[in-house]
């Protein structure tokens, strides 16, 4: 059995609502219901709606910071390698030794930026200590 309910609807929506249940295979309550289930539907489309935008503008501001922290990071490494090339002397050709070194040692700093980047710390969160 469904609830049985008592409206107050003014003249003008009384004069439409009984236009519309004038159809053949309609009545007020048929048309009641569904502009009602419409309009709490809508309204839970909205409550939706704001919750997503509340989320969508927290992972804004998050890729900003991000985006921001990455610009650092890149202009860092830049100078680095912009001071690096500047100071550093190029090795003679005939120095095959000394390239050797620098080739074992590049492939231990890919090594060391591998593990750091498994591991669940970084190397800027430790505060001083060397890494091996």
């Amino acid at each position: 059995m469904k609830p049985r309910h008592h409206l107050y609807l003014d003249d003008e929506l009384t004069a439409q609502l009984d236009a519309l249940a004038a159809k053949p295979g309609t009545s007020k309550s048929a048309i009641v219901a569904d502009a009602l289930r419409q309009y709490l539907g809508r309204r839970g489309a909205r409550e939706l709606d704001e919750a997503l935008r509340i989320r969508l503008d927290r992972q804004s501001r998050q890729l900003e910071r991000i985006e921001r922290d990455v610009q650092v990071l890149l202009e860092s490494v830049a100078l680095f390698v912009r001071y690096q090339l500047t100071v550093t002397a190029p090795l003679p050709e005939p120095d095959k030794a000394a390239r050797a070194v620098g080739q074992e040692r590049f492939q231990k700093f890919i090594d060391q930026v591998s593990r750091q980047m498994a591991a669940p710390t970084r190397t800027l969160g430790r505060s001083g200590e060397a890494s091996s």
